[in-house]
């Protein structure tokens, strides 16, 4: 499975309660705050209702 690399790039300030909750479970709790993951469609899912949180990399 691929590799992503997973930062967040904006603060969860203002934000609905969903997304932030969506970027707890991502593994990040405050800004500049990065995480491995393998790319599932479960994160995939996540990664895409927080994308204007986020930035992502592939890891090779």
């Amino acid at each position: 499975m691929e590799e992503v690399l997973v930062t967040q790039s904006k603060s969860s300030i203002g934000s609905i309660p969903a997304h932030r909750k969506t970027l707890i479970a991502l593994g990040l709790k405050k800004k500049g705050a990065q995480r491995k993951h393998q790319l599932t469609a479960q994160i995939k899912g996540m990664l895409r209702s927080v994308t204007h949180l986020v930035t992502v990399e592939k890891v090779k």
